[in-house]
């Protein structure tokens, strides 16, 4: 895939991919979402090779879903923090997580529950305007001119 040509496409799903779209881009946003912020934890989180994970904190920076911040001058370190665009990604990461679960589920599997309720949570992709469940009615596609 093209990411650089996704970006300027009429479907905003195709555009989202060319940012978030990688395994490695979606499980940093997951592990930010958990609070790391340092590329050491990434890297030990994710036993990922450290030129991937500094191009995708890169992309993911340039693209707007994290900022970088300073946290020590001597020697000069930084750590990565969401940004608004990179917290609205959360009910994301919990769709493709619930789709795992019911997909590619098997074993042992995570588990997320609210923190102040105590409650597992149940994902639910609902349209604003009808109220109904996503993906229980036929869609339509209207491409732009």
């Amino acid at each position: 895939m093209d990411n650089e040509n996704f970006c300027d496409v009429t479907c905003p799903i195709a555009r989202s991919l060319a940012v978030a779209g990688d395994a490695w881009s979606i499980l940093i946003l997951r592990d930010a979402h958990a609070g790391l912020t340092r590329f050491d934890q990434f890297r030990k989180s994710l036993s990922i090779a450290p030129t991937i994970l500094t191009r995708r904190l890169a992309s993911l920076t340039e693209h707007g879903l994290l900022e970088k911040h300073r946290y020590s001058e001597r020697p000069p370190r930084e750590e990565y923090r969401l940004t608004a665009a990179g917290r609205d990604f959360l009910p994301v990461l919990f769709v493709i997580g619930a789709w795992g679960r019911e997909h590619r589920g098997g074993g042992k599997l995570t588990r997320f529950f609210d923190a102040e309720s105590g409650t597992e949570i149940q994902p639910v992709v609902i349209d604003e305007v009808t109220g109904e469940k996503i993906g229980t009615r036929p869609i339509r596609v209207v491409v732009p001119d």
